[in-house]
């Protein structure tokens, strides 16, 4: 059943405050859209609940990737293109550019938004591990003022997060201490290019001597929510890696995911990719520790 276009309203008020001044108003009718890439999906099936839409594209506010000494703020409405294309985000955060140029193919990735796809809030969405491994805080803002929260923090269910109806992602913050880092992203789908994650890994690692200083874990498609493995991390941390560990990490970064059955995969295949992949990170760390 494909939606009726007489059904639907669309309104663009050009600026931030126009935007939050509704969302004040009746925070339950409207739906903010910017790339539409996800709400065009539902809206061509007939399966958008929200018959009201506001358009926060072109509001500047919400486009820039600004550089401070300590951090890069990128406005929730950048485009995956723009992260690819900004050189900063290659060299600091490569784990991000790596997910941009992930997602979709380039109509996607130069229509689709950063905060688009954490409102979202699928666990499957390459973008998101990345935010958990590099400390990402979002903020939150509405006609009430706004608040600054952990990414970490942000999803609360499948599908749920703690974004009030009258609140909208103004832009996330990655602080700028992770140069030092080795770093690797891996994505497991049914082809190569234009495939929702089966699994996918963000993973940072700092090794001295062979031993781990820190490590950061993040899974997507193995939970309800993009997963930071805690408990993996804190029994690599302080380790020299060697096949004992490594067989310890794959048990326990299986042992703290839930994946499930679906249209894609099994949570028997999820489970025993998940381990692999942080398998294949330790193993590339190590290298890069004696390389170092």
């Amino acid at each position: 059943m494909r939606a009726d276009p007489a059904e639907y309203s669309l309104v663009s008020p050009g600026t931030l405050r126009a935007v939050l001044s509704l969302l004040a108003g009746e925070p339950a009718r409207w739906l903010p859209i910017a790339g539409g890439t996800d709400v065009m999906v539902l809206y061509a099936a007939g399966k958008l609940p929200n018959r009201n839409l506001i358009d926060i594209w072109n509001i500047p506010d919400l486009r820039q990737i600004e550089v401070f000494p300590d951090r890069i703020r990128i406005g929730a409405a950048c485009t995956y293109t723009a992260l690819r294309e900004q050189e900063i985000v290659s060299r600091e955060f490569p784990l991000l550019a790596t997910a941009a140029a992930w997602t979709g193919g380039i109509a996607n990735q130069n229509r689709g938004t950063l905060g688009g796809n954490i409102a979202n809030a699928s666990p499957a969405a390459d973008s998101l591990p990345p935010l958990l491994v590099y400390d990402a805080e979002l903020t939150l803002i509405s006609v009430r003022g706004e608040r600054r929260l952990p990414y970490r923090d942000f999803h609360t269910g499948y599908k749920k997060t703690a974004l009030a109806a009258d609140e909208l992602i103004r832009d996330i913050s990655l602080p700028r201490r992770f140069a030092g880092y080795f770093s690797h992203a891996r994505k497991v789908g049914a082809r190569n290019a234009q495939a929702i994650s089966k699994v996918c890994l963000a993973a940072l690692g700092q090794i001295t001597n062979g031993t781990i200083r820190d490590v950061r874990l993040a899974l997507g498609s193995v939970a309800p929510v993009p997963l930071r493995l805690n408990e993996t991390e804190r029994v690599l941390t302080g380790k020299k890696i060697d096949s004992s560990l490594i067989e310890t990490a794959r048990k326990n970064a299986v042992s703290e995911i839930r994946p499930i059955d679906d249209i894609r995969s099994t949570a028997r295949y999820r489970a025993a990719v998940a381990g692999n992949l942080v398998a294949e990170f330790l193993a590339k760390l190590a290298t890069a520790g004696m390389d170092a």
